[in-house]
């Protein structure tokens, strides 16, 4: 009769031990609707003290740990600006760190200080105009991990069927909530130093390539061109010596006439000059004009392309604070 009774105590407590973990999941925010939304933006302007990483995100816990153990007062901040699934782990870029003031409120010398002595950099932030918005409960450690699960893929699917431009992915841990920010003006603005500069290094390098590849690809043509060039001067010669032993006398005459038609030949390049004057002529007294040559790009005859989330940053999974 014990044994049962132990065993009825052990199952008991299984089961209270199976509810508390759902209790508590629940709370963290298990069954939270996520609702992604763009408009105005939940702060405004800040002034961040931050660390800079390039690597897994996962690494980025640490840094939320350095950051709180130097303030625990203030709001957590990470901005994450490259997407972990086309991105590889290493060459992931991020920062993280804690929200000195907001608004107009400026920060005091003795933060700034502190932050400072253990490596941190302070840098501002503008208020957005307009972003891409969702918010998630965080009310435990484990909230976390639920909204980076359930919040990144909503973000992914909401941006993607609007075709929208936005990022970096801002987090912002305020209070009882996680706020998820993603710019869609401006997004320069959001970027660190550090990243400003590897920006800048990863366009010069590639503008440096594609001047190699123009190089090579001009030599190559240039090199056809003085063969084929070489190969017509060779033929000629040849056709020339053939027909002078061949037709001594006619080909003295030959000559001749290519002489005169040498000598015609930049009269006549003069009337193919005429014609496309006239032909610019006429282009110009129409109505129209180059207009109707030209496409319109809609942008002021620039046409430029981003390519910036594409890699839209999608935090992967971040140890705890």
């Amino acid at each position: 009769m014990s044994d049962w009774v132990l065993l009825g105590l052990i199952a008991v407590l299984v089961m209270l031990l199976l509810l508390t973990v759902f209790g508590f999941a629940v709370y963290s925010g298990l069954f939270t609707e996520v609702v992604v939304s763009a408009g105005s933006p939940p702060v405004g302007s800040i002034t961040l003290a931050y660390k800079f990483r390039v690597g897994p995100y996962g690494e980025s816990g640490q840094l939320f740990t350095d950051g709180c153990s130097i303030s625990s007062k203030l709001c957590s901040i990470g901005v994450y600006y490259d997407n972990p699934h086309t991105v590889s782990p290493e060459k992931c870029r991020f920062a993280i760190g804690r929200i000195l003031s907001e608004g107009d409120a400026k920060p005091s010398e003795e933060q700034i200080k502190r932050f400072q002595k253990y490596g941190f950099k302070i840098f501002s932030f503008p208020a957005p105009s307009h972003v891409v918005m969702a918010t998630f409960p965080f009310t435990t450690p484990l909230s976390i991990h639920l909204a980076i699960n359930r919040v990144h893929p909503a973000l992914d699917t909401y941006i993607k069927e609007r075709k929208l431009c936005a990022h970096p992915r801002i987090e912002i841990y305020k209070e009882d909530r996680i706020y998820f920010v993603c710019p869609l003006a401006r997004q320069g603005d959001f970027y660190v130093p550090e990243m400003k500069e590897l920006e800048r290094k990863s366009r010069a390098a590639a503008a440096e390539a594609e001047d190699a590849q123009t190089d090579i690809t001009g030599a190559d043509t240039l090199s056809e061109a003085s063969s084929i060039s070489i190969e017509a001067t060779t033929d000629s010669r040849d056709t020339s010596v053939a027909t002078s032993i061949l037709l001594p006398f006619p080909a003295s005459r030959g000559r001749e006439e290519a002489d005169n038609r040498s000598e015609h030949s930049y009269s006549e390049s003069g009337a193919s000059g005429s014609s496309f004057e006239e032909l610019d002529l006429e282009v110009t007294m129409d109505g129209e004009g180059a207009a109707g040559l030209l496409p319109d790009t809609g942008c002021g005859g620039k046409l430029e392309v981003t390519d910036k989330w594409t890699k839209e940053p999608i935090a992967a999974e971040r140890g705890e604070e």
